[in-house]
């Protein structure tokens, strides 16, 4: 889906990192753990197993021995001469996140709807920077993290941390 003329205001976009991928052994899900620089900022994203995985090896830097999915974009991207800008976590509705890929080429800019988890694979083998709007930050729900992560420490179990 494009959707060229979804822009974003620089003013209204924080910069994110991706600081942990957490599991959640009651779902078998994965917590990305996305925080500004001063980390006053926590974005919480859960995805499913394959996807947390997919972003711990790009965080790790891992090559595996064929490529993955989003290696395979970034490739052609690369060899199409297309260069991945940025990645915008752009809305929330209950507890699904949505985001997009803004990539240029040519001189021609455009925005891609993705999936979070996919967005932000891509943006770390990418080297780009990983946004949210203000609007997504003021209805996160890092509530159900701190609650989750209290849990874990009732059990005595360290998060894994990427």
């Amino acid at each position: 889906m494009d959707s060229a003329n979804q822009q974003h205001e620089p003013s209204e976009l924080v910069a994110l990192t991706v600081k942990q991928v957490l599991d959640d052994g009651n779902t078998d899900t994965r917590i990305v753990v996305l925080k500004n620089d001063d980390a006053t900022v926590t974005l919480p994203i859960w995805v499913g197993s394959a996807e947390g995985n997919a972003i711990r090896l790009a965080m790790e830097r891992v090559v595996t021995p064929r490529p993955m999915s989003h290696d395979l974009i970034r490739s052609f991207a690369d060899h199409l001469g297309v260069r991945i800008e940025r990645v915008v976590i752009t809305d929330v509705k209950g507890s699904t996140y949505y985001a997009s890929v803004a990539f240029a080429s040519k001189g021609v800019h455009r925005t891609l709807d993705a999936r979070p988890s996919d967005a932000i694979a891509l943006a770390l083998r990418a080297d780009c920077p990983i946004y949210a709007t203000q609007d997504v930050l003021n209805r996160r729900t890092a509530v159900h993290l701190d609650a989750w992560i209290n849990k874990l420490d009732t059990k005595n179990i360290e998060p894994q941390q990427a």
